[in-house]
């Protein structure tokens, strides 16, 4: 998973393949970019080259020199066992283009299959049934994406609202909001009780929001039909969050933010120079950040979305920053224990697409095998199946 690979992203579809076949697998941390050692088959060396995967058959002496260079103490290594294929959740309408979600558009290109759930199945308490689930750009606040000054009358967003209120409507609830609210409280749950959460762009900032306003009335008229609550932003309990605190949400129904928390309109970054840099952790102490962070390169091209990055300041204590800016001192990639579970928020929407618009074409993943911002993606798709170790620091 170094330099040499031709396709990073389908090498993960590989590895899914071989848990899937019940194939030995190793993830190999830190070792030529975050290698996979997978027990030989034919049948698999096979299913490389028709994918077009980079791959190596090595003795077993080469194996066991191999696994002795990463137990060393003086290398900064480790070598963690991938037990099961993760049965994998995305929570996306069911009307949604494929290509308008990076998640699924690199899970489609890997050839790692997925199931698309929506508010209904969560409601029935689906989520039990999977190991990971993807959270699509979503807004939890039930203000349709504060895409309200710029596209209130297309006939796109007005089809949307109306098909949200009508099944808002049909699970017995009055509002969106409050419909979205009892979604987030799921999801909530599901991770405390042991779930692996990822989510980009602005199901990130606005799941926290939502669960930080239960009980409290914070969307304007033209979204549910009354007035926001008097003083809500004095109500707002930050206790009840995953990974944001502080912040202060943004009132006016004309500006494209949800509030403090993202950093997309203080940005000065030229695109040129927009790149993030992955942290370094101790793949013997720290694995689960380790993991998430496998790459070939530890610079990372930026790239924007409703929610492009996160203030330093709003992010609690005991979230771990894994990808930062240093240009614009913003965090990009950030992982946080919540319960028994676990949950990674990454900042933007298309690593290969700097600044995706409503309307925007399908990004080819076939040009960009290698991308190192779709490949963060992967390494969480691939967190769940990993024999677990507890962190230490």
């Amino acid at each position: 998973m170094d330099e040499s690979q031709s396709d990073h992203l389908k090498a993960y579809g590989i590895t899914y393949y071989a848990l899937e076949q019940n194939l030995e697998v190793r993830w190999l941390l830190n070792y030529r970019g975050g290698s996979f050692l997978i027990s030989d088959t034919e049948s698999l060396q096979k299913e490389c080259k028709i994918r077009g995967v980079s791959y190596e058959v090595i003795s077993d002496a080469k194996t066991l020199e191999i696994v002795e260079e990463i137990s060393s103490p003086s290398r900064n290594m480790e070598s963690v066992v991938l037990e099961k294929a993760p049965k994998i959740a995305v929570y996306s309408p069911g009307d949604a283009r494929p290509w308008d979600d990076a998640v699924t558009m690199v899970l489609t290109y890997a050839e790692i299959p997925y199931e698309i759930i929506y508010d209904k199945e969560v409601l029935e308490d689906t989520l039990v049934l999977y190991d990971w689930l993807h959270l699509h750009h979503e807004d939890f606040t039930g203000q349709y994406g504060k895409f309200y000054r710029a596209f209130r009358t297309t006939p796109w967003y007005i089809k949307e609202k109306e098909e949200a209120e009508a099944l808002a409507e049909s699970l017995g609830y009055s509002k969106v909001s409050e419909q979205k609210l009892d979604v987030a409280l799921k999801i909530k749950n599901y991770v405390i009780g042991g779930g692996f959460m990822f989510a980009m762009c602005s199901a990130t900032d606005s799941f926290d929001i939502a669960l930080a306003a239960e009980g409290v009335d914070i969307a304007e008229p033209m979204f549910d039909g009354d007035p926001s609550e008097p003083g809500y932003q004095s109500k707002i309990d930050f206790n009840k969050t995953f990974a944001f605190t502080d912040f202060t949400l943004e009132r006016s129904p004309m500006v494209y933010e949800f509030s403090s928390i993202d950093m997309t309109e203080q940005r000065q970054i030229p695109k040129e120079s927009d790149y993030f840099t992955l942290m370094d952790f101790s793949a013997k102490w720290d694995v689960v950040p380790t993991m998430l962070t496998q790459n070939h390169t530890r610079l990372v091209k930026g790239f924007m979305g409703q929610t492009t990055s996160y203030n330093p300041k709003n992010i609690k204590p005991n979230v771990l920053i894994m990808g930062e800016s240093k240009l614009n001192g913003e965090a990009r990639y950030i992982h946080g224990i919540k319960g028994k579970g676990f949950f990674t928020f990454y900042g933007g929407h298309d690593p290969e697409d700097y600044q995706h618009r409503v309307g925007d074409p399908k990004t080819e993943l076939s040009l960009h095998p290698n991308s190192p911002g779709y490949r963060l993606i992967l390494n969480n798709v691939l967190f769940p199946a990993a024999k677990k170790k507890p962190q230490k620091t």
